[in-house]
């Protein structure tokens, strides 16, 4: 008799020869599809891979065209490299392609079964993605109400500087062992928390890093809950989303982790929307406190659960891109001093040194925003988008793309195109200057009706904190050596290896930080 380990191999072996099988004749038969490099039986073209993803695709793409068409394992993948099939995409295509991939990222599986319930970022286009969109865009993030809680990043931002200060003055204070005055800082865990900060603060009016926050260890496992998601998200990232028998078995234990986090934070913001209803019997002014306000309206298009799942994709989506990019904008910025001066002295000159720059500044110092800009265009937070799915056949830059087909947009190559960008490689925040790149493409936040929801607030945040972190301080690296550009693995696009930097107060700032 054979052993019950023996049966299952074969079951599972058969099982994947069948669903190749039937995935080659399914996908042969179709004509005019676009180039493709070859594939390998049962697992297509994932033998090609390598971290990171998008410049691997970047590679295939070169080889065969802006338009490409892949295998990973069982599932079809488009990959698009050009602007202008780009646009044709979120233009002439938007609505065929605005479903997401229904991956395990989902949370559906034949042993994890998840609620239909999804976040913005994952559901797929239909009444519940346009009811959830337009209280995120309208209700949430509206310029009305970004402007309205600008006092909530203004404070913790703040918090921030005077943290660094309070920091600074204990290891540089006289008597201590530096020599030039210069405090050593890690950015990314102090990006990530006041990021972290500032979104919990809008939605919940709850601090989670600082002073006075209650349980530590509550924010530690709250962090690390979020940082574990992120890791696991997105579309192109898990073998079980492309071999779909995989699912049956979870061998590497990812379904069992994501649910088990899921489960977690959900658990946690419960927790936060039953501390808004106990309040005094009034609703506190927050996104949680104004979601429960419609659900007193209309408690069946605002109920907890979709409550739950708008504040997840808030965090989710708000937290790991905003520290990135702020990070990446320190680690270019320190090996451009030249550039770094400029906007310090541009700060200076249109906000001075009585006080913190705010948001309403922005419009004054330009070549701050010049310099987010370049950033997002160098290092998008995002560099294949979230993924696309075609909802029906389509046919794209002349080929027929079948429908369920995984569309990646490869921003990252796009952004670095040299047709369209004069020394694409090189960090030249000049180029956006009195809008001479205005006519250029870039998409960090996607493009269409799927278009990230949180960009406005995403560009308040980010140019506080720098304009916070150059007004306030002077920089330098940590050794004569240019800083490590290496990206890491993540659909965040992360630094490989997280930002140190020295920095010490600005003389003509002491007085304004010594008050905070």
């Amino acid at each position: 008799m054979p052993s019950s380990s023996l049966v299952l191999q074969s079951i599972f072996l058969s099982t994947i020869v069948l669903v190749f099988l039937k995935f080659v004749l399914s996908y042969t038969n179709k004509k005019n599809l676009p180039p493709s490099p070859p594939a390998l039986p049962f697992i297509g073209h994932l033998y090609l891979f390598k971290k990171p993803l998008h410049h691997t695709l970047a590679r295939i793409s070169q080889n065969c065209g802006p338009i490409t068409f892949l295998c990973f394992g069982s599932r079809p993948v488009l990959v698009i490299s050009s602007r202008l099939l780009a646009e044709e995409c979120f233009t002439t295509h938007d609505l065929v392609l605005a479903n997401r991939p229904q991956s395990i990222s989902s949370s559906r599986s034949p042993k994890y079964k998840g609620d239909k319930i999804t976040g913005i970022g994952g559901a797929n286009y239909g009444p519940y993605w346009r009811s959830v969109r337009r209280i995120a865009a309208v209700e949430l993030l509206s310029s009305q109400q970004l402007h309205a809680s600008s006092d909530v990043r203004a404070r913790e931002v703040e918090d921030m500087a005077r943290r660094l200060f309070k920091s600074w003055n204990k290891t540089c204070s006289v008597g201590s062992n530096s020599s030039d005055g210069m405090n050593k800082l890690e950015l990314k865990t102090s990006l990530f928390e006041l990021s972290l900060n500032v979104l919990m603060t809008m939605i919940a009016g709850k601090r989670f890093y600082g002073d006075n926050i209650g349980d530590l260890e509550e924010t530690k496992r709250f962090r690390e809950t979020v940082e574990e998601l992120l890791a696991l998200a997105g579309g192109a990232s898990n073998l079980e989303d492309f071999v779909p028998v995989l699912r049956w078995f979870d061998l590497n234990g990812v379904m069992k982790k994501k649910a088990q986090l899921f489960k977690q934070l959900l658990e946690a913001v419960q927790k936060l929307i039953e501390e808004h209803r106990t309040t005094s019997g009034e609703i506190k002014k927050t996104m949680i406190g104004h979601l429960l306000e419609l659900q007193r309206k209309d408690p069946e298009s605002n109920s907890d659960q979709i409550i739950q799942r708008i504040c997840v994709s808030l965090l989710s989506a708000g937290t790991d891109t905003t520290s990135n990019t702020v990070e990446w904008a320190m680690a270019i910025l320190l090996n451009n001093p030249q550039k770094l001066k400029k906007a310090a002295t541009e700060i200076d000159m249109h906000v001075g040194n009585e006080r913190l720059i705010q948001e309403s500044d922005m419009d004054q110092v330009p070549y701050l925003g010049c310099i987010i800009r370049e950033v997002l265009r160098l290092y998008p937070g995002a560099p294949l988008l979230i993924p696309h799915e075609s909802r029906e056949d389509v046919t794209i830059g002349g080929y027929n793309i079948p429908r369920e087909t995984m569309v990646l947009v490869n921003v990252y190559q796009i952004h670095r195109d040299p047709d369209i960008w004069e020394e694409s490689e090189k960090f030249i925040p000049e180029r956006f200057e009195n809008r001479k790149a205005e006519s250029n493409f870039m998409m960090p936040f996607g493009m269409g009706r799927r278009r990230c929801a949180g960009e406005g607030l995403a560009m308040r945040e980010v140019g506080l904190i720098l304009g916070t972190l150059i007004q306030c301080f002077d920089w330098d690296r940590t050794t004569n050596e240019l800083i490590d550009l290496t990206e890491g693995s993540g659909v965040t696009l992360p630094k490989a290896v997280p930002l140190e930097a020295m920095y010490r107060p600005r003389e003509a700032m002491m007085k304004v930080l010594s008050g905070l």
